[in-house]
């Protein structure tokens, strides 16, 4: 502020009063004198500061009143009252609003009446809003202190003859307290004016002692009449002379109940979890089954009881050893790679079945099926011991063996025995001299085809065996279909239609095409008799296909050719699925069937690699199913060139006879000298070998027998070729298994019975080659 304008406020005062006002300049406080007459209102610097005003020696009251509030009254007018008065402004220059408090002194004359105001204004805005904030605080908490649900109180001990006497008084409480007390308005009651002389001992005692000592204290009480528990806190409001103790407490009576529900909740499953623990330990320790617990690596880390009672191995020694060490050595790496495949499964439950020998500890290996599951990092095995089962399951298969070999000896008996008698009654009346040449060729054709089909019987019944001597060769399924598809027009008569549906391109089987062609033959046969003779025939052939499981038996995933059969005709009743394969098993009437159709083709499907599959529902028809490995498409061979005889038929051969049936030598070496040839007959292949080294004139082929004593003959055939490689050989035989494993290892075969016109066409091929 400029000195000039401060001297245009008023003469300079006493030196006293000089000192005097700025010290209240300093301090904030605005000095002021009010002219009644004339309405002039004279300040000091801090007055104007405070309003917000000029620098001036004297303004109108009127400029002064306009910036108070006119609800708060007049501030400044003459018809002012003189003591403190609060007031709001509007500051003249920032417009912001202040709380003022002003302390105003009249100066009268001889009547009485104000000549002038003197006065003091000071800025209490901040003193205010502090009070109204404490205020406003106090009333908020002072409404938590009403609503909450605690009851609170405040009691003071009256006055006793010596000290705190047995009562006290409640000198504040809240809404919650005197709902727990169940009385109102209980501020400035005592404490027996509503409770018991007894409960209120209680209480006195109680608070009494945090009094005394100090100690803050937190209890739960029960209140006995109304069954309500109270968790009391209490602490003395100091100082001590108050003789005041601060009371907080709730009612826990929900809680209380809820926790007593819970204990008795927690024993009650408490005792359920000791039960189910006595059960789980019952049930592993009575169990039969066997079981283990082990490490992703097989390690043993527990095992029951049952395991010590099958396999004699108690838990003390089996624990820490790996599950490896208690089977027997053939199956280890079975359990290893099962074990290796759990381990390095997906993050899925998985579990996996495997039938174990495991070594027992006191007698044989016990034969147990176990199932292992991964869970939370380990394994656990669960096993049954199926020693007995097994051994059942093995006596029961012999049993059903023995039946089976009863009912092939039985139906080879019987048509045997039929066949035989046609033989027998045909050759008694061949020795008779007075038949007619008419009447005996019809016997010797009877004879003739009377071998045949025994040859036929015979035949069929190896092939059930997989004995049968097969003819391998690749041949194209889908053109022998074709051509059997026309044939079978043949077999099932005009009033089944055969329908044929067959792939675009060829698909190639290694087999023997003879017995492929049977195979259908019979299927063929069977499906028209389950037909009688009128409906719909199908044949389906599907390529390549997995071979799926069938009849129990695992499938395979490799490339097979499947060739459907399909009926529609009666089907076939559940009972009998299981045993059409059977030799001499048939459902036809008698005289309709032998029984041994359907025994050839799954014995040539077994045979060739494959196997047979019945699909079948009562009244509504059946497919028969030929499965065979399928091949790639044959390379393109040269046709073999054959030459004939020299000589033709009329040819004669020296030929070497190896054959140690002496009726069948004998009956051999006549066939040939009958054809024209000369026969050398040796019974063993040693003989042969000899009659060879030591004959001076050259042998132009050698027919051989192939199951002799010592040497076979498939092994005399290998040798030959070794020491005469231009020496044909033909070999012979009604059965052998040799051959039938692997055909006639590269050797030309004559199979029993044969004719002389075979033999002799056989023996024209060999020596033509």
């Amino acid at each position: 502020m400029r000195r000039s304008e401060e001297s245009n406020i008023a003469a300079a005062p006493a030196p006293e009063a000089e000192a005097l006002a700025r010290v209240l300049d300093a301090a904030g406080h605005g000095l002021f004198t009010l002219d009644v007459a004339s309405a002039v209102l004279r300040p000091n610097l801090a007055f104007c500061r405070l309003h917000g005003l000029p620098p001036r020696e004297a303004f109108p009251v009127a400029t002064v009143e306009a910036l108070a509030f006119p609800e708060d009254g007049a501030a400044f007018s003459e018809s002012a009252e003189p003591g403190d008065t609060l007031y709001r402004i509007r500051r003249a220059d920032t417009g912001a609003v202040l709380r003022l408090r002003r302390t105003l002194v009249a100066e009268r004359d001889a009547a009485g009446r104000p000549l002038r105001w003197v006065g003091v204004v000071r800025d209490v805005t901040a003193e205010r809003d502090h009070e109204t904030e404490l205020a406003e605080r106090e009333q908020h908490y002072r409404t938590l202190f009403e609503q909450m649900d605690e009851g609170y109180c405040v009691i003071e001990f009256l006055d006793g003859p010596h000290g705190p006497s047995s009562d006290y008084l409640h000198v504040e409480a809240n809404r919650a307290y005197a709902q727990h007390a169940g009385i109102e308005n209980v501020v400035g009651q005592r404490l027996r004016e509503f409770v018991s002389p007894e409960e209120a001992e209680g209480w006195v005692a109680l608070y009494g002692d945090v009094l005394r000592t100090g100690r803050p204290i937190r209890v739960q009480r029960e209140l006995v009449a109304t069954g309500r528990y109270l968790e009391v806190a209490a602490f003395r409001i100091e100082p001590p002379s108050l003789r005041r103790v601060a009371v907080l407490f709730q009612d826990v009576t929900a809680r209380r109940r809820m926790e007593q529900q819970l204990h008795v909740k927690a024993a009650d499953l408490e005792a359920e979890v000791t039960a189910q623990r006595r059960d789980r330990d019952r049930v592993w320790a009575l169990s039969p089954v066997l079981k283990a617990v082990t490490a992703p690596d097989g390690r043993i880390a527990a095992v029951n009881p049952s395991w010590t009672r099958a396999l004699g191995w108690p838990a003390a020694e089996s624990l820490g050893r790996m599950l490896e060490e208690f089977v027997i050595p053939e199956e280890r790496a079975i359990l290893s790679d099962a074990l290796a495949r759990l381990s390095a499964g997906p993050p899925i439950r998985r579990e996996l079945e495997l039938e174990l020998s495991c070594l027992s500890a006191v007698a044989e290996p016990r034969r147990v099926l176990w199932t292992i599951v991964p869970e939370d990092g380990l394994l656990y095995g669960f096993g049954r011991d199926i020693t007995e089962q097994r051994h059942a399951e093995e006596a029961l298969r012999q049993s059903q063996k023995l039946e089976a070999v009863g009912q092939l000896t039985g139906g080879v008996a019987h048509d045997f025995n039929n066949l035989l008698t046609i033989i027998r009654s045909s050759v008694e009346f061949l020795r008779r001299p007075e038949l007619p040449e008419a009447r005996k060729a019809r016997y010797l054709d009877a004879v003739s085809d009377t071998v045949d089909r025994a040859a036929k019987l015979t035949g069929q019944l190896l092939a059930f065996a997989r004995r049968q001597a097969l003819k391998p060769e690749t041949f194209d399924v889908c053109e022998r279909l074709r051509g059997i598809s026309e044939m079978l027009d043949s077999v099932t008569g005009a009033r089944i239609r055969v329908v044929t549906d067959l792939p675009g391109g060829a698909c190639y089987v290694r087999s023997d095409a003879s017995q492929f062609e049977t195979a259908l033959v019979n299927m063929a046969v069977n499906a028209r008799d389950a037909m009688d003779g009128e409906g719909v025939l199908t044949l389906r052939l599907d390529a390549p296909i997995a071979l799926p499981p069938i009849r129990g038996h695992a499938g395979a995933a490799g490339a097979f050719v499947a060739v459907s059969v399909t009926d529609s005709g009666t089907g076939i009743a559940t009972a009998d699925l299981m045993r059409i394969f059977e030799p001499f098993y048939t459902t036809k009437e008698v005289g309709k069937g032998t029984g041994l159709g359907l025994s050839q083709v799954i014995g040539f499907a077994k045979q060739s690699g494959g196997d047979v599959d019945v699909k079948s529902q009562p009244g509504a028809g059946a497919t028969f199913t030929l499965y065979l490995p399928e091949v790639p498409a044959p390379a393109d061979d040269p046709p073999t060139r054959r030459d004939a005889a020299p000589g033709g038929e009329a040819g004669t051969l020296r030929v070497l006879v190896v054959e140690d049936n002496l009726e069948v030598g004998r009956f051999c070496t006549q066939i040939l000298e009958d054809l024209g040839h000369r026969p050398v007959w040796t019974e063993n292949a040693e003989a042969a070998l000899a009659a060879l080294a030591g004959s001076t004139e050259p042998f132009d082929a050698v027919f051989s027998d192939v199951v002799m004593p010592g040497m076979g003959g498939i092994a005399l055939a290998r040798l030959l070729r070794e020491r005469f490689p231009d020496l044909p050989v033909v070999l012979t035989s009604g059965y052998s298994h040799v051959l039938a494993q692997d055909d006639a290892h590269g050797f030309d075969l004559l199979r029993k019975p044969y004719s002389a016109q075979e033999l002799a066409a056989m023996l024209r091929q060999v020596v033509g080659r």
